[in-house]
């Protein structure tokens, strides 16, 4: 009986030495992503490193298809409350989130959390982009892209032409002349072909050169804005590109990015216009030849060039959950931002450090020395200070925008359409997506 006593006695002091947390299974934090690959497998290999670093949480990643399905699948989930706890959705549907009623917006999440965070540390171009009209964050950016120029470095040597600053853009009068002379003298039988043609030839090229894609700041100051993309300078930007179709310098290889890069990777083009993503892809596929890149082409009349726009997407935290949970989501989203996660990301995907911090820790150990292909990105993007215009786009259905805006420009490749009767209908059609989307959320 004595033993027994003793034994019991044991038992409690045990127990209150311990707090209950410690026999309790970790809180569940599901993240649904569009992260797939290798890619997928950096995404795993960061959850894995969180769940390890503590054991109150357990997060639970799950690829949930393309951006568009994953979107599409937290929207579903929402309306059935069966929502993740973090779910990612790419730079478009940044309106939609916002007006959702969906969203527990981060800057609030963070602060109920206990979490004392300094966005100026963080990389301005990419913060503004998520931000609400109080200049609130709304979501945690993630993955950050922007496009850039790559070239044949072989090619262009071939064809006598000098290799490519990583900091200074060359014009696009120059980029005409450049593939006109890789075509004429054989090195390559097409000049250049661009992956993302509505983001890297018409938001992007308004954004570098401070033209409106719609009114009320693109968006940022009212429901109510419309397309402005059939100005006379988009207009002619896309005249040039269709009249490059005709010499070979331009070759319309497809509106995503697996076409343009096959035929960049079969050195079918020499120049190809693409995420800063890309570059990890093409240190993988590409053995056969060098590559380099250089930042986009410029107007010769644009002497101070803007900002770069991004592309990518962000983390959105949903309603729905307990306080508990939302700890964990906000210790999860403060790990990801850490140095040690932000230099592992930024090297294996391409994709921006989207902190000062983790940025100037790579810069003094000496990485973009010997990486100077991921300084072109970010010089680009920090190379002014964004206007409202060159800050980005805040529009509603700009899923369906987007696709507007490239079924017209394949109507300019094939023919069908001159350059002005494409974008006059591309803003008509998109202006009316823009006044459903008004009504909706008005």
């Amino acid at each position: 009986m004595k033993i027994l006593k003793l034994f019991l006695l044991a038992i409690v002091a045990a127990c209150l030495a311990f707090p209950v947390s410690a026999f309790a299974k970790p809180v569940t934090i599901n993240w649904w992503h569009a992260m797939r690959s290798a890619r997928g497998k950096v995404v795993d290999k960061m959850i894995q490193d969180f769940n390890e670093s503590q054991s109150d949480y357990h997060v639970v990643g799950t690829f949930k298809g393309n951006y568009d399905e994953t979107m599409n699948a937290g929207v579903a989930a929402f309306r059935a409350k069966k929502q993740p706890h973090i779910l990612q959705v790419f730079e478009v549907g940044t309106q939609t989130m916002m007006l959702s009623g969906a969203v527990y917006p981060v800057h609030k999440l963070m602060k109920d959390a206990g979490y004392e965070i300094d966005w100026s540390n963080y990389l301005q171009a990419v913060l503004s982009y998520y931000m609400n009209s109080d200049g609130d964050l709304m979501s945690m950016p993630f993955n950050s892209s922007t496009p850039i120029m790559y070239y044949n470095v072989d090619q262009f040597k071939k064809a006598g032409i000098a290799p490519l600053s990583k900091t200074d853009p060359i014009t696009w009068d120059e980029l005409g002349e450049i593939t006109k002379k890789l075509v004429d003298s054989g090195a390559a039988p097409y000049g250049m072909v661009t992956a993302w043609q509505s983001w890297t030839q018409i938001e992007n090229y308004s954004a570098i050169h401070n033209l409106a894609f719609a009114s009320k700041a693109n968006g940022y100051e009212g429901l109510d804005c419309e397309l402005q993309i059939n100005n006379p300078k988009v207009i002619a930007h896309i005249e040039r590109l269709k009249n490059w179709t005709q010499d070979k310098r331009f070759m319309y290889g497809g509106q995503k990015y697996q076409g343009p890069k096959s035929e960049f990777i079969a050195q079918n083009a020499a120049v190809y216009i693409d995420s800063i993503s890309g570059i990890a892809k093409l240190q993988k596929a590409v053995n056969d030849f060098t590559w380099d890149a250089a930042p986009l082409p410029v107007e010769s009349w644009m002497k101070k060039p803007q900002n770069s726009i991004i592309g990518g997407a962000s983390l959105w935290v949903l309603q729905g959950h307990t306080k508990e949970e939302y700890k964990g989501v906000a210790a999860f989203l403060k790990f990801l931002a850490n140095n040690e996660m932000q230099e592992y990301w930024h090297k294996q995907t391409g994709y921006f450090p989207i902190t000062l911090n983790a940025y100037e820790d790579l810069k003094s150990k000496g990485y973009y020395e010997e990486n100077p292909l991921q300084t072109v990105g970010i010089n680009q993007l920090n190379r002014a200070t964004p206007t409202k215009i060159s800050r980005g786009l805040r529009l509603g259905y700009f899923v369906q925008i987007r696709n507007i805006i490239n079924e017209e420009l394949e109507l300019v490749w094939n023919g069908n359409k001159t350059p002005k009767e494409a974008l006059d209908s591309a803003v008509s059609r998109s202006n009316e997506q823009l006044r459903t989307f008004e009504k909706t959320y008005k």
